[in-house]
Formats: structure tokens, sequence, C-alpha cells
């Protein structure tokens, strides 16, 4: 009995300390790994997973695990209805089972898509000022069965873990917050002005068509740059999910190229895909991806040269797989490149060529890192600019003999 006194007063001060921990962190990734790492420790355990809860969609998904690699569960959604974690989001109870698989609510294509075998688990509630936030779970206890002590320590690490997920997301949204309403100022400056001199009756009607248009041209940014910051905030708070599929990026570069195929024209810019024809399978979110490549070809015309090109190829690097998108744009001056993936910079020698936001290099960062690659820059002044996105090889990268037939008939058109 003594001991196991001493045991349990060990483990709260270990609590104690993590709860230190937790609180010098507001980086979102950081503290959801130490939570984990933490769940594992003191329910001893083989291992421990954090399953986020979005009330807006109502989608409960895997974030982090100490035992899945996350390019693998990350995003895994989960039901509230038929799985053992929805049940603990539905009720807000803890769950402890001997067996998983005697039990009717497991959920076993988490199973079977990650390869790793559950047996037992203890379940809570992620919960802070009446609000879930998600599920953490711990699997396959290392020596007997989780116990109800086990239950009371990780009941108290998820009522820590609760308050500082939730603190480490407002911390992100507030400062992107501010960030995004200190952007807001100059085109409502603008509007204001704008409709001060509508009210003039001095204005005549060309003048005031031009103001209209004015007016019409900042409304249309500010509802995109509306949109780009609500996209690169759920990026920032983990809340957006990739759907991960197994898919052709030669189709995915040629389909882009048909997307932007009007607006190049407009702009006498020509487009041109390359691959080579072996090119193996990419396992992405073909969505995320797609936007990715849409926003740097965007990019590429826009700020291209009459008469340009823009080209769109793919290649295996180093086991990775590499995306290029090439220009023969003005080129960014060097002094400006390390800045390109900032929130809301711009390029000043740019502004005047083209209308943007500034959030477009920071949400293709954002979707490439959420794919555990990278994004690259490369540029010349008055040759042009060329952005490489990187990403890992994994096992479900295979050739597809068959989309090269598909490759070559869609080179002839």
């Amino acid at each position: 009995m003594a001991e196991i006194k001493t045991e349990r007063l060990d483990g709260y001060r270990r609590l104690v300390d993590i709860a230190r921990d937790l609180a010098s962190t507001l980086d979102l990734n950081i503290l959801l790994s130490r939570i984990v790492h933490a769940a594992t420790e003191i329910s001893g355990s083989e291992a421990a997973s954090i399953l986020l809860y979005d009330d807006t969609s109502q989608q409960l998904y895997f974030q982090v695990s100490t035992n899945m690699d996350e390019s693998i569960q990350s995003g895994i959604l989960v039901p509230l209805e038929g799985s053992i974690a929805g049940w603990i989001v539905m009720n807000r109870k803890s769950v402890r089972v001997s067996n998983v698989h005697d039990d009717e609510r497991f959920f076993s294509k988490v199973e079977k898509t990650t390869g790793f075998s559950t047996k037992s688990l203890l379940g809570i509630p992620l919960v802070t000022k009446n609000k879930i936030v998600g599920v953490l779970e711990a699997l396959n206890k290392q020596e007997g069965k989780f116990t109800e002590s086990d239950e009371s320590m990780l009941l108290v690490l998820g009522a820590q873990a609760a308050v500082a997920i939730e603190n480490a997301r407002l911390f992100q949204q507030s400062d992107l917050i501010a960030e995004f309403v200190h952007e807001l100022r100059t085109p409502l400056a603008s509007l204001s002005t704008a409709t001060y001199l509508l009210l003039r009756p001095e204005m005549s009607q060309e003048q005031r068509e031009q103001i209209i248009n004015n007016i019409h041209n900042e409304t249309m940014r500010l509802n995109a740059l509306a949109s780009s910051f609500l996209d690169l905030a759920r990026l920032e708070s983990g809340r957006v999910q990739f759907r991960k599929t197994t898919f052709s990026i030669a189709d995915l570069m040629y389909e882009c190229k048909d997307v932007m195929a009007s607006k190049a024209q407009e702009d006498r810019i020509q487009i041109r895909v390359e691959s080579p024809e072996e090119l193996p399978l990419l396992e992405a979110d073909r969505d995320k991806m797609k936007q990715v490549l849409l926003n740097l070809v965007s990019n590429a015309i826009k700020y291209n040269r009459p008469n340009g090109s823009v080209i769109l190829s793919a290649e295996i690097i180093n086991g990775d797989m590499a995306l290029h998108v090439q220009d023969t744009g003005m080129g960014i001056p060097e002094e400006s490149l390390s800045h390109l993936f900032e929130k809301f910079f711009r390029v000043r020698e740019n502004e005047s060529r083209a209308a943007g936001t500034g959030l477009g290099l920071s949400i293709c960062k954002q979707i490439v890192r959420g794919h555990d690659g990278r994004i690259e820059v490369k540029s010349k002044v008055g040759v042009g600019t060329v952005f490489s996105v990187f990403l890992p090889r994994g096992e479900s990268l295979k050739s597809n003999p068959d989309e090269n037939a598909r490759r070559k008939k869609k080179k002839k058109e």
C-alpha cells in the first residue's frame, strides 16, 4: 500500500513538471508532441494519440501520435458514430477497454491504415470552458490493465492539455488577426475616400465611373484577402486535414495548365508541361496540391513579361518528388527572396504590376509543410524565377505504366 501511495505521489509530481513544460510553448505542433509523449509515460502505455475535434464541421481526426509516422496518421477521419473516440466526444466521458476488438465501438479502419495493432485503450475527453477540443488516447498498457489510477492521472494531464491547446490556437489566431487588421487599413481608407468623393457634387460622370470601378476592385481584393486569411488561419491552427490519395502528378499539371489557359492567353503567355515518362504516382492531398500549383502558375503568369513562358515540370530528386514552376518574368531582387513566404509580404518592385493579398505563398508553404515537404525559390532579376516543391516519396509512390500513353496523347494535344 505504501508503495502504491509513493508511486502515485511521484506521478503527481511528474504531472506538475509536465504542466510547467506544456505552459512553456505556444507552438501547437511541439505542444501536441509533448502531450502524447507525456501520456505514454504517465500511463505506462506503448503509445498515445491525440484526435482533435472540429466543432464547425463536426469532424474528429487524428492529429499526432507517438507510434505512427505523421504523414500516415495525420488527418485520418474517425466517425463520431461507430468509434470509441467518437463516443468519448459525444458523451464527454472516459473509457477503459481491456480488448478493443471485443468492443462494438472499435473503429478498425485506423488499425488497417496504420498497421499498428491496438489491444487495450484508455481514452479521455479534452475539455476546456465546456468546449470539447478532442480526445487523448493511451494505447496498449505495457503491464497488466489500465487502472482507475491511470485514468485519474490521464484526466489531470488532459485538463492541462486542453487549456494549453486552446491557448496555442488563440495565440496563433490573435497574432494573425493583428496582421490582418493592419492589412485592412489601406483598402478601407481607399474605400472611405472613394465614397466621400462620390458625394461631392462637382464630380463628373466620368470621374464617378472611375471611382466606382476603384471601389469594385478594392471590394474584390478585400474578399480575396478575407478568404485567404481564413484559409491560412485554419492551416496554422491545424484545423485543415489532408485527404491523401494516390494520383498522377503529370495529369494534375496538365489540369492546372488547362485551368490557367485563358488567363495565360490574355497575357500572351505560353504554358508547357514537362515530365519524364516513368514518373511514379504521388501520394498527397490532390486538391491541396492543385491549390499550390495553381497559385504558383498564377503568379508566374501575373509577373511574367509579354510573350513569356511558364514551364511546369516534375522529377525525382534524392527520393523526393520535385515539382517546378519556372517563368521568364522580371525576377525577384535577392533581398526579397528570404521574405517571400512571410504573411502579407509583397515585392515592392512588383506591387504596381498586379493586385494580390500577400498570403498565397504563405498558404502554399503551410500546405507543403503539412505534407512533410519543403518549398524553395531561385530567381534572377531580368531572367525569371523557379519555385520548387519537394515532397517525400513514400512506399505508396510507384510507377504507373498505364499513364504513359495518356501523357503522350496529352502532349500531342
